[in-house]
């Protein structure tokens, strides 16, 4: 996915004239050679390692502070809020080695290291929901049987 990533880079940075992903692909390709795409590859690794172990155990250990003594089982609220505030707590932790990689993408023309913590927040509640609500489908369909 990092040439995708490296593309998409690029096409948000302000003032990008990219009109549309071949266009960008190319131009890079031309360039700056195949080497363009993977540039921000170890960046995006070491990233990636950290930002996974940090959010499981925010997610595992926020899910037990907010049921507290309540049956577990599957709770929306709680897991989608305990997912929201994992994704916010990793990628806030982690933004640093995301701002290396878009620098190493664009080339040093981004300067809003900001945006990872506000995607980042939602789109693991909802991932972090979607995974509790299959697992509590699942444990039921298992405990039917």
């Amino acid at each position: 996915m990092n040439p995708f990533d490296v593309i998409k880079q690029r096409m948000q940075v302000h003032g990008s004239t990219y009109r549309s992903i071949t266009e960008c692909a190319r131009t890079t390709f031309r360039n700056e050679g195949l080497r363009a795409f993977y540039v921000s590859y170890p960046t995006t690794l070491t990233m990636t390692v950290p930002f996974t172990a940090l959010q499981f155990t925010a997610y595992e250990s926020l899910t037990k502070l907010m049921q507290n003594h309540r049956k577990s089982g599957y709770d929306p609220l709680t897991h989608c809020t305990a997912g929201g505030l994992a994704g916010g707590f990793a990628a806030a932790a982690t933004t640093p080695l995301d701002v290396v990689k878009t620098l190493l993408q664009t080339r040093g023309v981004s300067s809003d290291p900001e945006i990872r913590v506000v995607a980042a927040a939602p789109s693991t509640a909802i991932c972090w929901s979607a995974y509790e609500v299959a697992k509590s489908y699942f444990i039921r369909v298992e405990n039917e049987k």
